[in-house]
């Protein structure tokens, strides 16, 4: 059986050109990994991205920083991780933590440009690692298929305030506006899902 990855990127703009600024994924299992990219290009930036994409980067304010790229595991098992560099720093961690897993299947929401980037990261899409099924599965779908507004907001419909405290079990950190940092939105998608499938 397939284990479900959420995950959900961070970028620099909704166009062809748009490059990735941070990774969060969660799998069904609580297992993280969280990214962020060096080497985004800043001259698409603007007021909106820095203050609710650039503000809710998380590594590159709580932790030292090499500028080659910084690595930081939990454990020895790879549970939760958290990458600081550039595309080519951070594939190799990326690839170790997802083969924990022995088949997984990705679930993001409004994923078109989540998944050509999660893509571009391999190079190609034919590049995947071989544990990861080629067909992504978007909440916006389901939420459809339920009869809800694909509209809805994630935090409202998951009922946030009921896992207040799991922000610092998944994220490590105080920030009072979180919405927009990509590991948090993955965990927001998973709990999105939990209740979709229950409903």
């Amino acid at each position: 059986m397939k284990t479900k990855l959420f995950i959900d990127l961070e970028f620099t703009g909704l166009h062809q050109a748009t490059t990735p600024i941070s990774l969060g994924i969660i799998s069904e299992c609580g297992k993280t990994f969280y990214a962020e990219f060096t080497d985004y290009d800043r001259t698409q930036l603007n007021d909106w991205l820095d203050e609710n994409v650039i503000a809710n980067t998380w590594v590159s304010k709580h932790k030292p920083i090499s500028s080659m790229g910084s690595v930081y595991s939990d454990d020895l098992r790879w549970a939760d991780v958290h990458v600081f560099g550039s595309s080519d720093f951070i594939k190799p961690f990326l690839i170790q933590w997802l083969s924990q897993f022995e088949e997984v299947i990705i679930w993001s929401d409004c994923l078109a440009y989540d998944w050509v980037l999660f893509n571009q990261i391999w190079g190609h899409a034919f590049n995947l690692p071989k544990n990861i099924y080629y067909i992504p599965m978007d909440i916006c779908t389901v939420f459809e298929m339920k009869g809800i507004d694909p509209d809805i907001s994630r935090e409202e419909y998951c009922e946030i305030e009921t896992f207040r405290e799991e922000k610092t079990k998944v994220l490590r950190n105080d920030f009072q506006s979180i919405k927009h940092n990509a590991l948090w939105d993955a965990f927001i998608i998973r709990e999105c899902y939990n209740k979709l499938i229950k409903s």
